[in-house]
């Protein structure tokens, strides 16, 4: 039995047209005839199996998919061909994107941004620092498909050992280049020994 239909409230989104969606039936804590989130087409959220939802000013669109008993929630988006499943949330002003994958019982919220080929199937793949840096951003860490670490920050997205070169070049021996330094350093240990499963592996 479907679980929700596409209202015909909709909203624009970069040329996108986004649907609020409203609760067919009643499951866990969404009641039959509560309105959600917003998607661009049904497929973006499982209809029929689990208990995935997209509430608040969240939007899911493009080819990104939620499912499982994943939550989307706040003015979170979720696109491109990102996965969120499990037993995940995405929260706050959280951006996941491309190929990332966020599955098991991870949380990505605050305004972390998750995306290229990022696999954060537990809290132990992930971790976000905010009011980082000379414009006071938030700088989020986590692992790939590869398994090494990724870090996204303002324009930059790349490899952990990227973004050391990119902060020596950039901030030297200032007070924000020792203060990167000392959090990348704190990252790496932070990962050390963390392990990736592949998609429909269990911890």
């Amino acid at each position: 039995m479907q679980k929700f239909i596409l209202t015909e409230v909709t909203k624009e989104y970069f040329g996108i047209t986004l649907h609020q969606i409203k609760a067919t039936r009643s499951f866990e804590d969404v009641k039959e005839g509560d309105l959600g989130g917003w998607v661009q087409k049904e497929d973006n959220l499982a209809q029929v199996s689990g208990n995935a939802w997209v509430s608040g000013n969240a939007q899911v669109s493009g080819n990104a998919q939620v499912s499982g008993n994943a939550r989307v929630y706040g003015d979170a988006r979720v696109y491109g061909d990102a996965r969120v499943s499990g037993n995940a949330w995405v929260s706050g002003n959280a951006r996941v994107y491309g190929d990332a994958r966020v599955s098991g019982d991870a949380r990505v919220s605050g305004d972390a941004q998750v995306y290229g080929d990022a696999q954060v199937s537990s809290r132990k793949h992930i971790a976000w620092f905010s009011s980082v840096g000379s414009e006071s951003g938030t700088l989020t860490a986590y692992m790939t498909k590869e398994e090494t670490i990724e870090i996204t920050r303002g324009c930059f997205q790349g490899s952990i050992d990227k973004f050391e070169a990119a902060v020596l070049n950039r901030h030297g021996d200032s007070q924000y280049g020792e203060a990167y330094l000392v959090l990348i350093q704190y990252i790496r240990i932070r990962f050390r020994g963390v392990v990736v499963e592949t998609e429909g592996e269990s911890e």
